[in-house]
């Protein structure tokens, strides 16, 4: 067997049971390999911890479901390998082998997260019973995570809307929330950046771990300082305790930074140091602390402004921004009003014990017009008030602000660039309204591409995967 990694694509490792093998013994590696697929597994191995890395940071990685690494290799050992792994994919069983079979080594390798431990040479029949057990334990927890996303609402829910920029936000979403990646969310103020965060956590296996919100903008760097990294007793004037930072307490977790771009630049390089080592340094401390976080960032600023500027640390910027999300302006998704007032209206409705049933044409037509600078948090301020003012269960154009009331002309759809407005239906609810809306956007979409697929998934700005599955969820597979 050559000491050459054996890759699966990310394709093959979904259809299949996929164990990593990370073993220095080119012969031991075959022997497994030989073993875990006469009992029909798919197999990727490697030499050593780091190009165990190496191999699982490639765009076609495989996604193993368990790893089985020796404790004792050249470089990075096992332990040092599946702490890394841990920080990685947290779900990850791994399993280790030792040449020593004492019980020293196999309660550390216990204590310190290892799914179990077998002896080398390990008998196949117990080689194949505990992968066996850690892939059931995996599968169990993937299973929790899906029914606690189903009663807390899925990843994507609170993000309405059908137009392409909110279906490749959606698509992001469940493309990067499982991963370990650090993503930058981009968007205008009210945009829903903190909604993408939420729902890249609840996305991820850390889901059942916290998920930490510190607002960059609102503290002075001081402050800012102690809430990030904690401090220990006597760092400075009113420290009467040890207080641990948001770091600390996310442990397992995911830290989102909101306002990123307005961090002080004496910050950046501090926090620099801590997504790069991954550890932090309390204030008044000269012991660093481990941390275990993902990190997810947001700003409102064009941080590559910033970095051009020496405003921004540019080595900062490229960790923060492994991976982008923009979220679009409500301007520039106007289509998606109907059904994102519905489910607002829906929200605020329970929290102001007041039930709305329709929107008139007329005050649809308004809001098409309206130029929308504070985004889905002005629409919001907007339905509020029309709700509170209501006095049937109808909205009409006469409960807007004045300054939007006005863009329609005595309460009727008047003719124009926004075209001729429908009411919405708010008994309806969100999922049918969702998919009608998703529906109309994918024939438009189809029919401005002649029906050519490929165009019409880089028109929408998702993969040509999903757009076949959402042409044949809602029978547009035939044209």
């Amino acid at each position: 067997m050559s000491t050459q990694m054996t890759a699966l694509t990310a394709t093959q490792a979904n259809d299949q049971r996929t164990a990593l093998i990370v073993d220095d013994e080119p012969g031991h590696r075959m022997l497994v390999r030989a073993v875990l697929e006469d009992a029909g597994w798919r197999v990727a191995d490697a030499p050593s911890g780091e190009a165990a890395l190496a191999l699982l940071a490639k765009p076609d990685a495989p996604q193993p479901h368990v790893a089985l690494v020796d404790m004792k290799m050249p470089g990075m050992d096992g332990i040092t390998l599946m702490r890394e792994l841990h920080v990685r994919m947290p779900a990850l069983p791994v399993v280790l082998l030792t040449a020593f079979g004492s019980v020293g080594a196999a309660v550390e390798a216990m204590k310190l997260g290892a799914f179990d431990y077998l002896t080398k040479p390990a008998d196949n029949d117990e080689l194949t019973a505990v992968l066996e057990k850690s892939y059931e334990y995996r599968r169990l927890l993937e299973e929790n995570a899906r029914l606690r996303s189903e009663l807390q609402g899925g990843a994507t829910d609170a993000l309405v809307g059908a137009s392409p920029g909110m279906v490749r936000v959606r698509e992001l979403i469940e493309q990067a929330g499982p991963s370990e990646a650090t993503v930058l969310i981009l968007g205008e103020s009210g945009t829903g950046k903190e909604l993408v965060a939420d729902g890249l956590h609840r996305a991820s296996p850390r889901a059942r771990k916290p998920l930490i919100k510190v607002n960059c903008a609102a503290l002075p760097a001081d402050l800012l300082e102690s809430e990030l990294f904690g401090y220990v007793k006597g760092a400075f004037t009113g420290a009467v305790k040890d207080k641990p930072g948001r770091f600390q307490l996310a442990s397992g977790g995911t830290l989102f930074l909101d306002e990123i771009g307005d961090m002080p630049a004496t910050l950046q390089a501090k926090l620099l140091r801590a997504l790069q080592e991954k550890i932090v340094e309390p204030l008044g401390s000269v012991k660093a602390v481990e941390t275990d976080v993902r990190i997810l960032a947001a700003t409102n600023r064009d941080l590559r402004a910033d970095v051009a500027s020496g405003r921004f640390r540019e080595d900062l910027y490229y960790r923060l921004a492994v991976l982008e999300v923009q979220i679009p302006p409500l301007r520039e998704r106007t289509g998606d009003l109907p059904i994102l007032a519905g489910h607002l209206l829906r929200k605020l409705g329970a929290k102001n014990h007041k039930e709305i049933r329709s929107i008139a044409p007329a005050f649809v037509e308004a809001l098409s017009r309206h130029n929308w600078p504070g985004n889905v948090r002005e629409l919001e301020n907007v339905l509020e008030r029309a709700l509170i003012l209501a006095r049937s269960d109808n909205l009409g154009p006469e409960l807007l602000p004045p300054q939007i009331a006005g863009l329609v002309t005595g309460g009727n759809c008047a003719p124009g660039e926004a075209g001729q407005a429908v009411g919405v239906d708010i008994s309806a609810g969100l999922p049918g309204a969702m998919e009608d809306a998703e529906r109309e956007a994918l024939r438009q979409a189809l029919d401005a591409s002649g029906g050519h697929r490929e165009k019409t998934a880089d028109a929408l700005g998702i993969s040509r995967r999903t757009l076949q599955y959402k042409l044949k969820k809602y029978g547009l597979t035939r044209r």
